[in-house]
């Protein structure tokens, strides 16, 4: 079986866990086990699926997965009798803040997603980079290049990198003006010509971070991270390794099992390395998941920090590293009779060591750090229903 062990399969986790508690999604804030206020502001809300985000200016950017359409379907591998349909849901949402108040509009809207009704398990835009007035964004894909094509035409860009501008104020078929979205690399075509990993062909593009040289991706599926240059050329920079590990409780004991690694966010160091969190692939077990260092110039991952779990993002921020878990339980742990699965914000020590900036948050996604703040995303499986918080730094 390859690969849905992946990202796509532990957000179906999540999603299930999540209808376990209300067949409807519900906003962020109602699921704080904190007997007062929780210990966060909200900035955004009414996000379908946000997953990461990142700094444009004095703006934040979101990349919404989106909730799917009533496009063409393909069968849900983790419920057969379930469908995930295509839609133009797909959106990337600006958040200005203002002095006490903040404001959002969707600047980019129109783009692809996957995803089962009412919503959930979306897969779309992963995350985005704005650099002046251009933009840039991942779309996922969690399947290979004969999966897109029987989606048909409005399926063309799921699995790629994509670009377009943000020049004007009216509002148009693709958000507030700008250029139509075009393809910057095909993400998902590459891994079918190379197959990095050499497990079988599978992408789902993820993260993505201006580095030296380009544009950083990691594809969740493919097990790899990329590089795309100023030519829109793509290479390999590193794989990350299947490991074994001990079956869960209800699987035969008698050895253990192949785990994935699941990239998904890579940013450059303060040393010019590349740092790549990881969310693990089946059986999601926690305290396996590593932030991987790769030299600058591409070659074998080495473990930065280990005795994380299914870590989604990741952010260098005045010399320390600042990770966000899922679900910090693991996936297969996660109690639906408690709500909401719960994920947290830490911080990794020089030690090795991490502290928790904030726990308790409702299925965390991204992270974007500035002066004494981090923005967080929250209720990732949600249609309608995520949120970016903001959190004091301690």
């Amino acid at each position: 079986m390859h690969r849905r062990t992946t990202l796509t399969a532990a957000l179906g986790a999540a999603a299930s866990l999540a209808l376990a508690v209300s067949s409807t999604a519900v906003p962020a804030a109602a699921h704080a086990p904190f007997p007062g206020p929780a210990p966060w502001t909200k900035v955004a809300s009414g996000l379908d699926n946000p997953r990461l985000l990142s700094w444009g200016g004095d703006s934040l950017y979101v990349a919404e997965a989106g909730v799917g359409g009533d496009g063409a379907c393909i069968p849900n591998p983790e419920d057969p009798e379930a469908e995930s349909c295509l839609g133009l849901s797909g959106a990337i949402t600006k958040v200005t803040l203002h002095h006490r108040r903040s404001s959002q509009r969707r600047v980019v809207t129109g783009l692809p997603s996957l995803a089962t009704a009412p919503g959930n398990e979306a897969v779309g835009p992963g995350d985005v980079v704005v650099v002046g007035k251009r933009w840039f964004a991942t779309v996922g894909l969690g399947g290979n290049t004969e999966v897109r094509a029987s989606l048909g035409r409005d399926a063309k860009k799921l699995g790629t990198l994509l670009t377009g501008t943000l020049k004007h104020k009216r509002w148009g078929r693709h958000g507030w003006g700008g250029t139509r979205p075009r393809v910057v690399a095909d993400l998902a075509a590459y891994e079918a010509a190379n197959d990095p990993d050499g497990g079988g062909e599978d992408s789902n593009p993820t993260g993505l971070a201006l580095v030296r040289g380009g544009l950083a991706v990691t594809d969740s599926g493919g097990n790899d991270a990329l590089l795309v240059n100023g030519w829109n050329r793509v290479s390999t920079v590193a794989t990350f390794p299947t490991r074994l590990v001990p079956p869960p409780p209800f699987l035969p004991q008698d050895q253990d099992i192949p785990m994935e690694s699941v990239p998904t966010s890579a940013v450059q160091g303060p040393d010019g390395a590349w740092y790549v969190s990881e969310l693990t692939g089946f059986p999601f077990p926690p305290g396996e998941s590593t932030v991987w260092r790769v030299p600058a110039g591409g070659g074998t991952p080495t473990a930065y920090a280990t005795g994380l779990t299914n870590v989604t993002d990741l952010t260098w921020h005045k010399g320390k590293l600042y990770v966000v878990q899922l679900v910090d339980v693991g996936l297969l742990n996660a109690d639906p009779a408690a709500g909401m699965p719960e994920g947290s914000l830490r911080r990794v020590e020089r030690d090795g060591s991490t502290t928790v900036v904030a726990e308790g948050l409702p299925t965390p996604y991204g992270v974007a750090l500035r002066g004494r703040s981090a923005y967080v995303t929250t209720c990732s499986i949600c249609a309608d229903g995520g949120q970016v918080v903001k959190i004091r730094l301690r």
